[in-house]
C-alpha cells in the first residue's frame, strides 16, 4: 500500500491530479466560510440544533450551511435535480430510453437536464431556506434587492460548487461530487475531537465508554466495506458467432448483482420524509386547539429519540430500497441487452424467463442489502444510547458512514487503474 502511494507521488501526471483535487478542497473549504452578513450565530445554532434534516444537511456542506456561505446549498439542489429525473423515467418512455438504452451519448444529455434543473431547485430552495429563517428570527429581513443579492449569489456558489466536481471527475481519480460531499463531512473532525476531548477532561471515567465507542465503529466500519463490495454472481454464457473466416464469442462471464445496488439514496428518502413532519409541527407548537394538538402529537411521534421514530425509520429505509432499485435496475433490459449480444445464463432460456430469473435473484439478495441499510442506519440511535457519545455519530451508521466509505473505495479503485495503466504502459 505505501509502495503504490510512493508511486502514485513518483508519477508526474498523478501528482498533479491530486494536487489539484486538494486545492479544489481549499477553495470549498474557503468559500464554505464566507457568510451572508446579517446572522444571529447564536440563534442560528439553536435553529439546527432543533431540526435534524437541516443538522443533515449541514453535515453534507461540512458546516456551510449553519454559516449561511455562499455555498450554503452544497451539491444538494444538483443531486435533487437528478434524483427527480431518475424516478421521472419511470413516467416518460423518452427519458428512460435515453438513460438506459442510448449509451453514453444518453448519459451526458440526462446529465445536461440535470445541470439545467440545478437553477431552479437553487433559486427556490434558497428563498424557502432564508424565508424560514427570516420568520424564524434568526436572520434580518432583506429587502427585495437583498433577496435578489442573496439569491443569485447562493445560486451561483451551488453551480460552481458543480463545475468544480466534474473538474475533478475529469482528473479521472474519484466521483467529483462524491469527493466535495466527503470533504464537507471530513470537515467536521476538528470539531468532534475537541467534544470527545472537552467530555473526557470533565469526566475521566468516559475514556472507557470512548475506547468502548471505536471499537463498536470499527466493526461497524468493516462490516459496511464487506457489505458495499458484496456481489452475487450470475454466471453468463456466450454463444459462439462466425463471422467469415474468424470465430466470435464462446466466452463465460458474470452478471454481478450488488447486495446494496441503492446505496445511500433509501436512507437520505426515509429521513427526509420522517423529519419534515416533525419540522412543520415546530412552527406551529404554540398555537391553540386543534392546530396546537396536531403539531404536538407529530412533534411527539417523530421524535428521534422515540422508538416509533427509530422502527418507522428501519421500516422506510427498506421499503425505499426495493422502491429505488426498482426505477434504477430494469432486468427486462438486462436480459434484453443479453440476448441482443448473444449471451445467455446456462439452463435459463433467454427473454422473459431470463428477466424473471434476474429478477428473482435480485429480490432475494435485495433483501439482506435492505435489512442491512436498515440496522446502519438506526445503529447511531442505540450507539448514543449505550455509550452517551454524540461526537463521531457519522463513524457507527447513516448516511454519512455509506458516502465516507463508498467514496474512499471508488477512489481507491480509479488510483489503481490508474497506477496499473502506467505499470502496463512501462511492462
Amino acid at each position: 500500500m505505501w509502495r503504490k502511494l510512493i508511486s502514485l507521488f513518483k508519477i508526474g501526471e498523478l501528482r498533479n491530479k491530486i494536487l489539484f483535487i486538494l486545492g479544489i478542497f481549499v477553495l470549498f473549504r474557503l468559500m464554505a466560510n464566507i457568510p451572508i452578513p446579517g446572522i444571529d450565530a447564536q440563534k442560528l445554532q439553536t435553529f439546527f440544533g432543533q431540526n435534524q434534516l437541516f443538522g443533515l444537511l449541514n453535515l453534507f456542506t461540512g458546516g456551510a450551511l449553519d454559516n449561511l456561505s455562499i455555498v450554503m446549498l452544497g451539491l444538494g439542489p444538483y443531486i435533487t435535480a437528478v434524483i427527480i429525473l431518475q424516478l421521472l423515467t419511470m413516467i416518460f418512455p423518452a427519458l428512460e430510453k435515453m438513460y438506459k438504452e442510448e449509451g453514453e451519448t444518453g448519459r451526458q444529455k440526462f446529465n445536461q437536464y440535470g445541470r439545467i434543473l440545478t437553477v431552479p431547485f437553487s433559486l427556490v430552495q434558497a428563498y424557502g431556506f432564508l424565508t424560514l429563517l427570516v420568520r424564524q428570527g434568526v436572520i434580518d429581513s432583506p429587502s427585495l434587492t437583498g433577496y435578489i443579492t442573496a439569491l443569485a449569489t447562493i445560486t451561483a456558489g451551488t453551480l460552481l460548487l458543480m463545475w468544480m466536481g466534474e473538474l475533478i471527475t475529469e482528473k479521472g481519480i474519484g466521483n467529483g461530487v462524491s469527493l466535495l460531499i466527503f470533504a464537507g463531512i471530513v470537515a467536521g473532525f476538528p470539531l468532534n475531537i475537541q467534544q470527545l476531548y472537552a467530555r473526557i477532561s470533565t469526566d475521566p471515567r468516559a475514556i472507557m465508554d470512548l475506547v468502548a465507542f471505536f471499537a463498536l465503529a470499527l466493526a461497524i466500519i468493516a462490516s459496511v466495506v464487506f457489505v458495499t463490495e458484496a456481489r452475487r454472481n450470475i454466471p453468463v454464457s456466450y454463444a459462439k458467432r462466425v463471422r467469415g473466416n474468424r470465430i466470435f464469442g464462446g466466452a463465460s462471464t458474470y452478471l454481478p448483482l450488488n447486495v446494496n445496488p441503492a446505496g445511500v439514496i433509501p436512507i437520505i428518502f426515509a429521513l427526509s420524509i420522517l423529519t419534515f413532519p416533525g419540522m412543520i409541527a415546530s412552527f406551529f407548537q404554540g398555537a391553540g386547539g386543534i392546530g396546537g394538538a396536531v403539531a404536538k402529537f407529530f412533534q411527539t411521534f417523530f421524535d428521534p429519540t422515540s422508538w416509533l421514530y427509530i422502527i418507522a425509520y428501519f421500516l422506510l429505509v427498506g421499503l425505499f430500497t426495493f422502491f429505488y432499485t426498482a426505477v434504477t435496475f430494469d432486468p427486462k433490459a438486462i436480459s434484453s441487452n443479453l440476448q441482443k449480444m448473444g449471451g445467455f445464463i446456462p439452463g435459463v432460456r433467454p427473454g422473459p424467463s431470463t428477466a424473471s430469473f434476474i429478477a428473482y435473484i435480485l429480490h432475494r439478495v435485495l433483501l439482506i442489502g435492505a435489512l442491512f441499510l436498515g440496522v446502519i442506519a438506526v445503529m447511531p440511535f442505540f450507539v448514543q444510547k449505550a455509550t452517551g457519545i454524540t461526537a463521531f455519530q457519522f463513524l457507527v451508521g447513516g448516511t454519512a458512514l455509506l458516502i465516507m466509505v463508498n467514496v474512499i473505495l471508488e477512489t481507491i479503485r480509479q488510483i489503481r487503474s490508474q497506477l496499473q495503466m502506467r505499470e502496463y504502459d512501462t511492462f
